[in-house]
């Protein structure tokens, strides 16, 4: 039986409708939109009726906010579905099944969601296949059929033997070419002859998975193709190119590199091993392991220096965010964490750089073949974000660049850092003998062909054809695999790892020896159907594998078990150098690791670098006044606050300086910092930042990339770290090089400009990763090298951009340009970093600025924004001097006056900007800045003030008849739990005893004994708390589903009666804890109950999306013992993050829990006013409620996470971070 339910959000809550609704009427122009509905459907089968009633109203909806239908609602006007491909990834669908299992404690039910559309108005055909074409994208869904269902269960054929391609040895050379063709390769014609010649060698004929696994191996995004390319002839029109050239011959020669291939994997790499060479590039970690740049540190622990590892990494999704940007870009970021996390660290910090056409032009200038740029930013910003939240990563800057070549296809790069300590890493040659684990999830078709498909040049057929090859990412498995990670008993025991990126089985177990035997069979899947080649090439998001001592094989799964996740064993190291792979006792893949690490056939290429030209920006205008409000306007500086803003920058408990500062929020910092992530205190931070210009790029590749090396470093040294402790990593995008030389020439004069740089400032790039698919029909990408520069530093002396006060002196560090490049000459520019250093060592610097695009302009107006403080000019400057680029100028606001650097002016408390002769208002520019891209990123919006509630509990909680002197705190962890680490170390500051227990539930017999455990763990603890974060991917539809379903479990609710009622115990939840706690009924009533329509709860942001920032709270009520050491009136500075924080409930029952002194947190103003202003009251709260108790105020929720405090944290906002209320509780049970 197949159970059907349609939800849809009440009038009030239909954010989503009441957006798309928008957006069609005004980007697509249907006008005759009068209406439209949003519908979720859920199909269900493999449970009773009376277990499908009970998750009505507790897995499907929520009746505060939700209506529920049986069947269809009756309505005038055109009705559709949307479903995901089969295979793809739902989370919705998943979430919902697991929440039944919790409540059934039985097996996992089948559960398939679609989105019902209900248009209403006077459309027309055309219309509503317009509409239909914006909302299904064919790579991830189609259209659902509107009839019942019969059945969920999908009939798979079972595939029993792999083919031989009989002939194949055979085939000349156009049998070779249409070969290719047929197969749909992204080999070429040498690497396909060359295959013949080893098969014949071989003295047989192969079998398709080994064509296509040779393929996936050798493809460009594996192997780095193009980048292996021999440069024969190379010609060079510019002089300054040739003699850049020249130096990298003779380094070459002086290395003893002249029999090594000169390609340009040669030129990116040379310049560290040059530097090793003269002993500047130090304290590299090198090992047979390449999963991320590698670098041992020393790490302040506890007043203690530590062996640590840092490791770095860089990773783009640009073929598939194009075709499908919310798996594309969310799978970005969790190929660019498995990095690093195969290399046994943990990751804590990401940053997002992008490249995107013109969001703001209308859908109808869409080119065919193409989604929309609008449709594209804001989805793959939905989807890395919801990734990288869910995992738990704080993203520590955002920006997007805009330029009209990447129509051609996006740029998504994900930069991230990890850290570990050193003794946790075993770093081993696989033996003979050893075991590999497969760890993680399961192998599906939605991940065949990502290696090849983005080693391929785009066209129009791409969307129609690209389905299996973008994943949907599964980001609670990812997480687990982090937590498991972070363990140092199971970091032991690996000896190798590596992430399951493109290519799956074959890339992923293949490179962690050379000699392999891998079982198919015992492979997991999603489901049955899948044959031999598609077990061994599909990729898969969350999954790792490591090579173990067949000794320690049983102990590490275990452990494995203990997070919840699946670890299977599935190959062994053999003697013989082969990778063998078996599937129903048939050997279908059997090649030797030679041929295997040959790359392919040898490849060659003449090259042409053409003379490069000068680029200037040109700002529109006559009068500076002018050309400041062009500036500002211009995409490539505008707030991209409303961008940034929807991914999580604190979690962690180690954001140093949060993406933009100020007391309000508005300038954008030079570099992303956090402390490393220790069990602990720590002074130790990382610090990274970025540097590029297409439009620089564009005009002259040599100097575009040596200006990005020296903008990506001038930014760390303007955030307090020393440029001598910097390390590189390159993000190279190009054009499909075809082989005209003039195309090979832009990447190789790029790389000449980076080694140049490299070697100047004496800073190696270890790293990088290279795309060289960037083409369109006839469109190309911009040429593209980004640097990433990153240092290890002390977060004492980080130093963040916004002007601190008025009547501050303004001064300019400068470098010398050398003349024939008009580049910072490297000379004069390291001791410009040195006497920066030196300065802010001496505390000498209140506000750094690095000078980029916008010039010296750009620099101060967004120095100005943070804190609202104006700039005076006194120096001397034209117009022209004030927008030239200065790449490599620092702006400093001096804490006295300097004693070096030239003198720009001065800060002033009016909020003007004075220059040139000229006094503009800086709240005018300061509108056109966030007003450019509010139409696609919205993060404004104005609203009323509230009264301040000072209230008092009318029936406060008696003090605990039995003193303790350490209470125990119980942390249940639930599949999308992310604050776990940071709640606990909270409680164990405070004097708590604190206790994570892991939710398991692969089994059902897992989830019977995690309920057990956690009864047992309620009944021998005095707090329970329920921590932040993403249960269940706050699905299906709504957040904290998950943990109510299994708080609902009747030996769990009697256990939490027993522990508030009988114990005088206390429950405490953050953000979606207390998004559970509201589920349950514990807040604001006390006990878990039923929820009616009239209860309240916690929604959608009236926004739409995620918010993350720093808000100012209020203490409201004091009653509770969470809030014993607060004071009604104080206010807090504390973080948010999250989609669904707004509180909302009845008249009757605000005016109730006023009344009672329930309301303990409001959302206030930077004067202490409650306000529904969205810039202060993030999610829209009714009363600007952040937090409020049960009646006795034993159990407290709120939004903010008080637990993300600490020193050195958010130093460029200003306000009280420490909110005392962990300690309350605690000092509660000290009688």
């Amino acid at each position: 039986m197949v159970y059907r339910i349609y939800v849809e959000k009440k009038p009030g809550f239909d954010v989503e409708a009441e957006g798309l609704k928008k957006e069609l009427v005004s980007l697509l122009g249907v006008a005759g939109l009068t209406g439209l509905r949003l519908l979720n459907r859920y199909d269900v089968e493999g449970i009773d009726e009376a277990l499908f009633e009970q998750c009505a109203s507790t897995v499907f909806s929520e009746p505060p906010v939700d209506n529920t239908y049986a069947e269809l609602p009756q309505f005038e006007g055109v009705s559709f579905a949307v479903e995901y491909l089969p295979g793809q990834f739902d989370q919705r669908a998943d979430s919902a099944a697991e929440c039944i299992q919790l409540i059934s404690q039985g097996e996992r039910p089948l559960v398939r969601s679609a989105k019902v559309y209900l248009l209403q108005g006077s459309l027309t055909e055309a219309e509503v296949a317009e509409i239909k074409k914006y909302v299904i994208n064919p790579v991830e869904a189609r259209e659902a059929s509107l009839e019942p269902k019969t059945t969920l269960k999908m009939e798979y054929p079972v595939p029993t033997a792999v083919k031989v391609l009989d002939g194949f040895n055979e085939l000349d050379e156009e049998g070779l070419k249409d070969f290719i063709a047929k197969q749909g390769l992204a080999m070429d014609l040498g690497d396909i002859k060359f295959c013949q010649e080893y098969f014949r060698s071989e003295k047989r004929d192969p079998t398709i998975t080994e064509i296509k696994m040779i393929d996936t191996y050798w493809s460009d995004h594996c192997r780095h193709t193009t980048f292996g390319t021999i440069l024969d002839d190379v010609q060079i029109d510019d002089e300054v190119v040739q003699a850049a050239f020249d130096r990298y011959m003779a380094m070459r020669k002086d290395l003893g590199r002249e029999n090594k291939p000169r390609c340009m994997m040669d030129l990116a790499t040379i310049g560290a091993k040059e530097l090793k060479k003269q002993g500047i590039l130090k304290n590299l970690d090198e090992s047979e392991e390449i999963n991320a740049c590698t670098v041992k540190i020393k790490c302040d622990v506890n007043g203690k220096d530590e062996d640590w590892l840092f490791l770095f990494k860089n990773e783009t999704h640009n073929h598939p965010t194009e075709i499908e940007p919310f798996g594309g870009a969310a799978t970005c970021i969790g190929g660019a964490i498995r990095d690093p996390l195969s290399g046994r660290s943990y990751v804590y910090q990401a940053m997002r750089v992008t490249g995107a056409g013109d969001p703001l032009k209308p859908v109808s200038e869409t080119l065919p073949g193409k989604l929309p740029q609008r449709k594209l930013v804001t989805t793959a910003a939905a989807g890395y974000s919801s990734y990288g939240n869910q995992i738990g990563l704080a993203t520590g800057q955002v920006d997007e660049i805009y330029h009209p070549g990447y129509v051609a296809k996006r740029m998504e790069i994900g930069a991230v850092v990890g850290a570990t300590p050193a003794s946790h890493v075993r770093r081993e040659c696989p033996a003979p003998g050893d075991v590999i684990v497969l760890l993680g999830g399961r192998t599906g078709r939605d991940g065949i062909g990502g290696a090849t498909g983005s080693s391929k040049a785009h066209n129009l057929e791409s969307l129609d054809h690209c389905g299996a090859e973008v994943q949907k990412g599964n980001a609670p498995i990812e997480r687990k695999l982090q937590r498991l990670f972070r363990r140092e008993d199971a970091c032991k025991m690996i000896k190798r790892c590596n992430d399951f990126g493109a290519g799956g089985v074959s890339v992923a177990i293949g490179e962690l020896a050379d000699g392999l035997y891998i079982d198919l069979n015992k492979v997991t899947k999603k489901y049955d159907g899948l044959d031999g080649t598609e077990l061994a090439i599909s990729e898969s998001q969350e999954r790792m594998a490591v090579a173990l001592a067949p000794e320690d094989v049983d102990k590490f799964i275990a452990i494995a078990t203990e997070e919840n996740l699946e670890a299977t064993p599935v190959a062994k190291v053999t003697e013989e150098k082969r990778l063998n792979m078996v599937w129903n006792g048939v050997s279908i893949v059997n090649i030797s690791r030679e041929f295997l690490n040959s790359n392919g056939a040898e490849k060659h290429q003449n090259v042409h670098i053409e003379k490069g030209a000068v680029w200037q920006p040109q700002w529109s205008g006559i009068t500076f006044a002018h050309k400041m409000k062009a500036m500002v306007g211009d995409l490539n500086v505008c707030s991209k606050k409303g961008l940034a803003e929807r991914f999580d920058s604190t979690i962690g408990a180690a954001t140093v300086l949060m993406p933009f500062g100020g007391a309000y929020q508005l300038t954008p910092q030079n570099a992303m910092v956090a402390k490393l992530p220790v069990d602990g205190e720590t002074s130790t931070c990382s610090g990274m930042a970025w540097g590029y210009n297409p439009y620089l790029m564009s005009a002259n590749q040599y100097v575009g990339a040596r200006m990005a090396v020296v903008e990506s470093v001038t930014k760390l040294v303007a955030t307090g770290f020393r440029y001598e402790d910097a390390y590189l990593t390159f993000q190279e995008y190009f054009e499909r090089l075809g082989s005209k030389p003039e195309r090979w020439g832009k990447p190789l004069a790029a790389l000449l400009g980076a080694l140049d740089a490299q070697i100047g400032l004496g800073i190696g790039s270890i790293g990088g990763k290279d795309s060289m698919s960037g083409s369109f029909e006839q469109l190309d990408v911009p040429p593209t090298l980004v640097s990433f520069a990153t240092a290890i530093g002390k977060a004492n002396r980080v130093v963040s951009t916004e002007f601190k006060k008025p009547e501050s002196t303004v001064v300019l560090i400068r470098p010398i340009l050398d003349p024939e490049t008009g580049c910072p000459n490297f000379f004069s520019l390291k001791a410009n970093y040195k006497m920066v250093e030196q300065m802010i060592e001496e505390g000498m610097v209140a506000a750094a600025c690095s000078v980029g695009y916008g010039g010296l302009a750009e620099a101060l107006f967004k120095m100005g924004l943070g804190n609202r403080i104006g700039f005076k000019m006194m120096a001397d400057k034209s117009t022209a001097e004030m927008f030239a680029p200065m790449y490599g100028s620092i702006v400093l606001e001096m804490v006295s006056d300097s004693p070096a650097g030239e003198l720009l002016g001065e800060t002033t408390k009016e909020y003007t900007f004075e220059c040139c002769g000229e006094k503009m208002d800086m709240a005018e520019l300061q509108e056109i800045w966030e007003a450019k891209l509010e139409p696609v990123y919205p993060y404004r919006k104005a609203g009323a003030n509230v009264e301040p509630i000072d209230g008092k509990l009318a029936a406060p909680a008696a003090a605990p008849k039995i003193g303790i002197a350490k209470p125990k705190v119980i942390i249940p962890v639930f599949p999308g739990t992310n604050c776990e680490y940071d709640t606990a170390k909270a409680f164990a500051r405070a004097g708590a005893d604190p206790e994570i227990l892991v939710i398991r539930n692969l089994t059902p017999a897992d989830v019977t004994a995690s309920c057990e455990a956690l009864v047992k763990a309620i009944g021998q603890s005095q707090i329970v708390m329920l921590p932040g974060g993403f249960s269940g991917g706050d699905e299906p539809d709504g957040s904290a589903k998950f943990i109510a379903s299994f708080f609902r479990s009747p030996a769990v609710t009697e256990a939490v009666r027993e522990l508030l009622q009988k114990r005088d115990g206390l429950m405490l939840g953050i953000c979606n804890g207390f998004q559970a706690l509201i589920k349950l009924g514990l807040v604001p009533y006390g006990d878990i109950r039923p929820i009616t329509a009239y209860d309240p709860t916690l929604t959608f942001n009236t926004i739409g999306r995620h918010q993350s920032m720093l808000v100012r709270t209020r203490i409201a009520s004091t009653g509770s013992p969470w809030l014993s050491k607060c004071a009604v009136g104080d206010e807090h500075t504390v973080a948010i993050s999250h989609g669904e924080g707004r509180f909302v409930a009845p008249q009757n029952v605000l005016d109730e829990l006023v009344k009672n002194g329930q309301v303990a947190t409001q959302y206030v103003d930077l004067d202490g006013q409650p306000t529904m202003d969205q810039s202060y009251n993030p999610n829209g709260s009714l009363l600007a409620i952040e937090g409020i108790t049960s009646p006795d105020g034993r159990v407290f929720g709120k939004m903010g996470h008080s637990e993300r405090s600490g020193e050195y944290l958010y130093k460029n906002v200003t306000g009280d971070k420490y909110q005392p209320i962990f300690e309350g509780g605690v000092d509660y049970f000290k009688i």
